[in-house]
């Protein structure tokens, strides 16, 4: 069915925020005004719905459970936020586990493409598999009994078990056998994130050099700046062609090393992401990540011992903190949400921005970047509840 906005407030890349009719149906047709009207209020926003390349969990579910119905509540939890795409995201674990893991994401994937019980939720592209291959010196929440040495074999195996679906591996570059891995990874089509990792610049260049294109969450586990070794965090803001990940929720990485990275990559690299556990949506509480047990209270998730364990920040929060804390215009901080991933992944022709032809994939938000609307492929999947 045809469904249009009507003089509408959207960002379209490249142009700004501009008032325009815009139809679609399950992809965007074109900026008349026919079909069914939707209607939104009048200082509403329609924006690109957002791409979440390494989310964990939520709405009390993981992707480490290794079942479909897991992985259908986090797609129906995360258009709330105003995502509407996902990479179901693992952690390190028993070769068992995720396997499991891998096995329901092609269930999951199969089922969608043959139409059974397909999710009223965000779609999900694939997996980004965050460890084993990891420093365990860096592990952050990551269990030290599961970490591997990097293997191109394991991963194949993993590969398999997933139909094909792994997109992300993030690794420790430093560590023996990353660099075959990293090379195999780049000629099969899948991208190297370097984290968890106590990696110097050189490891990085080498990375770099064997087709490393990401950071996983800048800042965060990794070996940090010095004046005599800039370590990964200096490579990943020195190195022009590595995208960044961020965790914008102020709690994983502060307000000034934000600005920072902004002002390092000029934004155009910077990929924002929520790292959510489980618990996001749920409130303050004891949660689960990995068979840890996780505290969450005022909007942080942490282990006994302290280490942040993940994030609760859903991905509209993350764009506001851009807006109102970072200095970015809503247009740049909507690109680091939705476009900038899409172009990462290969899909910007088909997600990431609004022009005709592409995904009829929205989040509408209001001025408090409240979510008050998302469509995923033309159909209404969240509305709030005025």
């Amino acid at each position: 069915m045809i469904k249009y906005f009507e003089n509408a407030s959207v960002y379209f890349h490249g142009t700004g925020i501009v008032k325009s009719d815009l139809c679609f149906s399950d992809r965007i047709v074109g900026y008349s005004a026919e079909g069914e009207k939707i209607d939104l209020p009048e200082n509403a926003v329609v924006l690109p719905g957002f791409v979440d390349e390494h989310i964990h969990g939520a709405g009390g579910a993981d992707a480490m459970d290794g079942s479909v119905a897991a992985l259908r509540t986090m797609a129906e939890t995360l258009v709330k936020e105003g995502t509407t795409s996902f990479l179901a995201t693992t952690m390190t674990q028993s070769p068992e586990n995720i396997l499991k893991a891998m096995g329901a994401v092609k269930e999951y994937l199969l089922s969608e493409r043959n139409a059974e019980n397909v999710s009223n939720g965000a779609r999900l592209l694939g997996i980004h598999l965050e460890g084993p291959f990891i420093s365990a010196a860096h592990k952050g929440a990551q269990p030290l009994e599961y970490v591997a040495a990097p293997s191109v074999s394991q991963f194949e195996r993993y590969q398999q078990a997933s139909g094909g679906n792994i997109k992300i591996v993030t690794l420790a570059p430093e560590e023996e056998g990353a660099e075959a891995l990293i090379s195999h990874l780049t000629e099969t089509g899948v991208l190297t994130s370097i984290g968890h990792t106590g990696a110097h610049y050189a490891d990085v260049v080498r990375a770099v050099g064997a087709g490393a294109t990401h950071v996983t969450h800048t800042f965060n586990a990794q070996s940090p700046l010095h004046h005599r070794e800039i370590g990964t965090v200096g490579s990943a803001l020195l190195l022009d062609g590595l995208d960044c990940e961020l965790i914008a929720d102020t709690i994983h990485v502060s307000v000034p090393a934000i600005k920072l990275l902004v002002k390092c990559k000029t934004s155009k690299r910077l990929i924002l992401i929520t790292d959510a556990i489980r618990a996001k949506g749920l409130g303050d509480g004891e949660s689960e990540l990995g068979g840890q047990k996780v505290y969450v209270k005022g909007g942080e998730a942490r282990l006994k011992d302290g280490t942040l364990a993940g994030s609760v920040l859903q991905m509209n929060r993350a764009v506001q903190n851009m807006v109102q804390k970072a200095g970015l215009s809503l247009p740049e901080a909507a690109d680091c949400a939705s476009l900038h991933p899409a172009r990462a992944l290969g899909l910007e022709k088909e997600l990431g921005s609004i022009a005709a032809g592409k995904r009829a994939d929205f989040t509408v938000l209001s001025p408090a970047f409240d979510v008050l609307l998302t469509i995923v492929g033309g159909e209404i999947v969240y509305r709030y509840a005025l």
